[in-house]
């Protein structure tokens, strides 16, 4: 499926070269500016080694979007893999994320919208999450947001 090649390439292709709180801060500061001015209702979770470096919900979103985002956050963190790519990798096979897993959809959601966060020579230590829109155009958003973050790492 050639929208799987796209989403690895994706992931290949937003390795940083470090993650710093106020990298974090910063990354999340111009996602939910970015929605404010595109009038988008998101909520927005950054984390590194566990710890929340950054979070804001939008008006418009709703407490539900945490569990959104820490049932998305999972399959990353169990996979290494962005939540999307699980989802169609799966679709692909023709099987349930939750039956082929053997995993709660209380705790796993496998819905676009979270991404892993890689460092160079490091591996994934974190996660960047949207909830609030499609899965696709949270997905989007996430990868912009590293996007974004990977090319000022690359100007200093």
């Amino acid at each position: 499926m050639e929208e799987l090649k796209i989403l690895l390439a994706e992931e290949e292709e937003l390795v940083l070269t470090s993650l710093t709180n106020t990298e974090a801060i910063g990354m999340g500061h111009e996602l939910i500016g970015r929605a404010m001015k595109e009038n988008l209702s998101i909520a927005v979770e950054i984390k590194r080694n566990g710890q929340r470096l950054y979070y804001a919900a939008l008006d418009g979103t709703a407490p539900d979007q945490e569990e959104w985002i820490r049932r998305k956050s999972n399959v990353v963190l169990r996979h290494g893999y962005s939540s999307l790519y699980m989802r169609r990798y799966n679709e692909s096979k023709h099987r349930s994320y939750h039956t082929m897993y053997a995993v709660s959809p209380a705790d796993y959601a496998d819905a676009g919208g979270a991404f892993p966060i890689r460092i160079e020579g490091v591996g994934v230590v974190g996660t960047i999450t949207v909830s609030g829109l499609s899965q696709e155009a949270d997905h989007r958003l996430a990868t912009e947001a590293l996007r974004l973050l990977k090319r000022q790492q690359l100007e200093q």
